[in-house]
């Protein structure tokens, strides 16, 4: 019987998640199971592709919509209620649940590459969905953090903070990127900070894997920072979505 995954995203052409999971159906020999990107316009228009695609029984949700999509769910997980985003949606006949794996697979990917977290601080890069499931990731592993935003009240600090000579990156050891700034196909765009701030102590996470040395981590990189993309944890998600699918 034909089943259909797939990504929901405004923009997806980025995304790996489609080769992933063409590469383990074919090595599990799963002929009748495909997975496909779908770009939204808005996330109005996700009924219209559930009708035009009966098939569809398990989504993966990408930028922006992790937090629009929960209205059209009819049932969440309580650990992506108290994240406030939904990144992978399970589809039973007229029911859709949604769970958040993004915080599970960041936690892991961190705990495995970050030596220190005692005494650590972190500065989070971003507000959205993303940003969410690392703010509950971070509180797991007891490393307080501060956000950053574009505009005035929405986070601790606005990239006018972080500019040219601002002392606010020196008092984070942990700056974790979560917005789309640098992905493919902008691969010219990177967090407006004071790179010159930056130093060896740093420890610099970008939660996009495409391209896989964004402008920001070769920045971070240049000034001797150790550096991580988005791909383990990207492949650690996927691997729970398919869990959940298959429950």
């Amino acid at each position: 019987m034909e089943k259909r995954f797939g990504l929901i995203g405004s923009t997806v052409s980025h995304s790996f998640s489609k080769a992933y999971f063409d590469e383990k159906f074919f090595q599990e020999g799963l002929r009748d199971y495909h997975y496909d990107l779908y770009p939204l316009p808005n996330i109005e228009a996700l009924p219209g592709l559930l009708k035009e695609v009966p098939e569809l029984v398990g989504l993966n949700v990408t930028i922006p919509y992790k937090e629009q999509v929960m209205k059209y769910l009819t049932d969440i997980d309580p650990g992506a209620h108290s994240i406030g985003a939904v990144n992978v949606i399970k589809i039973e006949g007229a029911k859709m649940t949604g769970y958040n794996t993004d915080s599970d697979a960041f936690r892991e990917t961190i705990e495995k590459w970050f030596p220190n977290p005692a005494g650590s601080q972190a500065l989070i890069l971003g507000t959205g969905g993303s940003a969410k499931a690392v703010q509950v990731a971070l509180k797991r592993l007891n490393i307080p953090y501060k956000l950053v935003s574009r505009e005035k009240g929405h986070a601790d600090y606005t990239y006018a903070d972080l500019g040219k000579k601002s002392k606010v990156l020196s008092g984070f050891n942990l700056i974790i990127n979560t917005t789309p700034l640098g992905m493919s196909p902008n691969t010219n765009a990177c967090p407006p900070i004071d790179y010159e701030m930056l130093e060896p102590r740093h420890f610099v996470y970008d939660l996009i894997y495409n391209p896989a040395r964004t402008l920001f981590l070769q920045k971070a990189e240049m000034h001797g920072c150790t550096i991580k993309n988005g791909l383990e944890m990207l492949h650690v998600q996927a691997e729970k979505s398919w869990k959940i699918w298959n429950s």
